[in-house]
């Protein structure tokens, strides 16, 4: 093994089905798209799987196929005769692979969207918790010995600027007439407001509220309900156990289908090798494959010694410009190389 290249190991690809020439001609431009959908869905399950390892908070899984761990899988690939006999015609597997993957990435789509759904529900109500007096959610806040609520009697909640509680304390009794006097407490303060009650007699409660506006006091709409407050604390607790049983089980089902859409997506690349290279090399299939992992800055070393072996003199003329058939031949690849090149990005 040279040292420039950190794998190098023998690919077996199986005797496929090969079928007319016109066919894999055909075939070859559906597999460039299907290839690509397929790593696009590989991808995307391996980035919920990310998030979902992050959001967790537990050390991240190892991905794998069938227990296999990527890597070894890559260099250990065997062809899944089981799934894919290999007298079927390639159209017809590579037809069968797509749908299988479109199904899964559907599955996923509603996974998310229901994991979603719920996180979005709590967010929500967090903002609501967590943000300023001003607009925050208050049935935490208050309790039932905080409110009077009487035929004559009402209890007022009401929103004080930090900097202006002295001035609500010396003038609440006079923004109307029948205010309770010495009725005000305090419940809570932030770093912005303070949260005070005032009792009021209910036939002045509309002319004290605009009377507190007109003197920047913000009086919150509050109906004390002890068993709506109790109903929202169940809503909140059934929806975090809602959230915490939707992530494992996207988790699990992420690392469960990781495997299957990374196996589909290397039987299709082993498809298109084998499809490419008859097309570049004819009848009957005779060529080696292999799985290269070269460093990144020996990448260029190493394809020059593959276009000496493979090409050698004649290998401008995989570069050529002035045929863009050629481009359509390899499958649509950018680059143009005297051997048949695919490349798998585990992190794209």
């Amino acid at each position: 093994m040279r040292r420039d290249v950190e794998l190098l190991i023998s690919l077996h690809i199986p005797e496929l089905r090969v079928g007319t020439l016109d066919s894999l001609l055909a075939l070859s431009d559906d597999l460039l798209k299907a290839s690509s959908v397929i790593e696009g869905v590989t991808h995307k399950v391996r980035r919920q799987i990310e998030e979902l390892d992050r959001t967790s908070g537990i050390e991240a899984g190892t991905l794998s196929v069938e227990g296999v761990p990527i890597d070894s899988y890559i260099t250990r690939f065997t062809w899944d005769e089981a799934k894919y006999p290999v007298m079927t015609p390639l159209r017809e597997v590579v037809d069968t692979i797509h749908e299988s993957v479109s199904k899964l990435e559907d599955d996923l789509k509603v996974r998310v969207a229901e994991y979603s759904n719920v996180k979005t529900q709590l967010s929500t109500i967090s903002r609501k918790q967590a943000g300023s007096m001003a607009v925050r959610e208050l049935s935490t806040l208050v309790k039932s010995e905080d409110v009077i609520s009487s035929e004559h009697l009402t209890t007022l909640l009401v929103v004080v600027s930090k900097y202006s509680q002295k001035e609500w304390i010396t003038s609440y009794e006079t923004l109307s007439d029948f205010v309770v006097p010495r009725s005000s407490k305090k419940l809570h303060e932030d770093n912005e407001y303070a949260l005070y009650t005032v009792v009021v007699f209910r036939r002045v409660a509309d002319t004290f509220k605009t009377a507190a506006r007109e003197r920047s006091f913000q009086v919150r709409e509050y109906e004390h309900d002890p068993e709506g407050r109790q109903k929202r604390e169940e809503e909140i607790e059934n929806l975090m156990k809602d959230q915490e049983n939707l992530r494992n089980n996207l988790q699990q089902w992420c690392y469960a289908s990781y495997g299957e859409v990374f196996s589909s997506w290397m039987h299709v690349c082993v498809i298109r090798l084998f499809t490419e290279s008859i097309l570049r090399y004819g009848l009957p299939p005779a060529f080696l494959a292999a799985v290269l992992a070269p460093s990144i800055k020996n990448e260029k070393k190493i394809r020059a010694v593959l276009e000496n072996l493979s090409g050698g003199g004649n290998s401008a003329f995989w570069k050529s410009d002035d045929d863009p058939g050629m481009i359509g031949l390899i499958g649509g690849d950018t680059e143009v190389h005297p051997y048949v090149s695919l490349t798998i990005n585990l992190n794209g």
